[in-house]
């Protein structure tokens, strides 16, 4: 009887294990109980939407500075460059990490509609789509 036990819990472990190992290799992909919703925001680097040197979590006193850039732009790209940053989308006070950087940087300093799931653990949109902010 302890036999059967031992290796229905083994069994059991080792399902457990392949369902999280296939979970971990399609992150991106929608995951039960998780649905796609729309955010809204600015395109930005952590540096400043974090508020690590900025006091408003903005770009006004970096573009005030006149030492990163002449626009939103230009001060989150030297952000992510020299300082370590990287795209987040911020809304209002609410800051998104993004997992598809390379789709976001087109976006840099401009209002954006991001249609993906979040993970609530890590502030992560798992992004699907991303395309101007008409509003």
């Amino acid at each position: 009887m302890k036999r059967i036990a031992i290796w229905t819990a083994a069994g059991i472990m080792l399902w457990a294990t392949a369902a999280q190992a296939q979970t971990e290799n399609h992150p991106n992909e929608a995951r039960p109980n998780e649905t796609q919703k729309v955010f809204r925001g600015e395109v930005s680097d952590s540096q400043c939407a974090l508020n690590v040197h900025s006091l408003t979590r903005s770009h006004q006193e970096m573009l005030k500075s006149k030492s990163m850039g002449g626009n939103a732009s230009s001060c989150s790209l030297y952000c992510i460059k020299n300082l370590g940053g990287e795209l987040v989308l911020a809304a209002g006070k609410t800051v998104y990490r993004l997992d598809k950087q390379d789709a976001a940087r087109e976006f840099v300093g401009e209002k954006a509609r991001i249609t993906g799931t979040l993970d609530p653990k890590t502030k992560t949109i798992h992004v699907e789509k991303i395309e101007l902010d008409a509003q």
